[in-house]
């Protein structure tokens, strides 16, 4: 097939057999543009890697595909590479990939999904020397970072990140590509958004959901932020200047979270007034969890007087009632 009139092979199911021996492999005069390879069933772990890696590392196509085969490590090009687009889905892929690696240089899109990645740090130092790199997909791997003194050098031409279903804290925030406009933190282990943050100025639409927030975060260090999800956090009152504090939001997804219905709530009921519809899933999303007598009662439901949720008001007219 490789050196055919086919440009697009794709291959299903394959077992791979034992005694794998070093093969020549003549890369010229191809028609080839992508190679898909899925579900490859390793039998023999036995024989040199390199040996079957380089074949598919050295080839001279735009795409390649290589997902839920067991792959442990994929070598990096000889020369320079003309891959534009590398899928490496559910695999055992570490935190040794493409580490020192500079002939990527046309590389645009990176997908690692459902591997076994550790350290965000090494992540960061492998896109280094990707100099077209726009979109990288981390998604359900191992990631920790502990804001370690050395910093992170990502690919300055990374405009999208998906580091959501990690193991990521409120450290992520120092380890951050600096252009990046869509990023995904969902279903990790962050707590609040740190002050003192690398500044995110090209951002657009920040992916919070699934963490451990008490409250919704400012825009301090995003300026550009015009989408952000808070689904599903421990949000009990959100603060309810949200929207003057972050002016240029479109659209808040805050509903899912278990919200204590009290004064101090109120405010943030009347913030969906004023803000022409900015709150996605209204009302249904928006729904009581404390106190108990109010539960499963949507916010837009909700109502308390403004004598009982203003004491000197209280006061004062218990005081009047008193004097009467």
């Amino acid at each position: 097939v490789w050196h055919s009139s086919v440009e697009y092979f794709n291959i299903n199911r394959v077992t791979q057999l034992s005694d794998v021996e070093p093969y020549r492999f003549d890369y010229s005069g191809t028609s080839m543009k992508a190679l898909t390879v899925e579900k490859i069933a390793i039998t023999d772990l036995y024989f040199s890697q390199d040996d079957l890696y380089r074949i598919f590392a050295d080839m001279n196509i735009v795409n390649m595909t290589i997902a839920d085969s067991e792959m442990i490590h994929m070598l990096c090009p000889s020369s320079k590479s003309l891959f534009r687009y590398l899928n490496f889905f559910k695999n055992d892929l570490t935190d040794f990939l493409f580490q020192n690696c500079d002939t990527l240089l046309q590389l645009e899109t990176l997908i690692l999904q459902k591997n076994k990645f550790e350290s965000l740090l090494k992540v960061s130092f492998m896109t280094s020397s990707m100099k077209s790199l726009k979109y990288l997909d981390m998604s359900n791997n191992l990631l920790r970072h502990d804001g370690a003194d050395v910093q992170c050098q990502w690919a300055e031409s990374l405009t999208e990140l998906d580091l959501s279903s990690n193991q990521l804290a409120d450290a992520v925030f120092l380890c951050l590509p600096v252009n990046v406009r869509k990023l995904s933190l969902q279903n990790n282990q962050i707590s609040s958004v740190p002050e003192e943050m690398v500044e995110l100025k090209s951002l657009e639409e920040l992916n919070l959901a699934s963490n451990r927030l008490a409250d919704l975060p400012g825009c301090g260090g995003f300026r550009s932020l015009q989408f952000l999800n808070t689904e599903m956090n421990s949000v009990l009152t959100p603060t309810a200047d949200f929207f003057q504090s972050c002016p240029r939001v479109r659209e808040l997804q805050a509903g899912h979270n278990p919200f204590k219905c009290s004064c101090e709530l109120q405010a943030f009921v009347r913030l969906e007034r004023q803000s022409g519809g900015k709150l996605a899933g209204w009302p249904a999303a928006y729904v009581c969890e404390y106190p108990q007598g109010l539960r499963g009662t949507q916010l837009k439901d909700f109502h308390l007087s403004q004598l009982a949720c203003n004491t000197t008001l209280l006061l004062v007219t218990a005081l009047l009632l008193t004097l009467l």
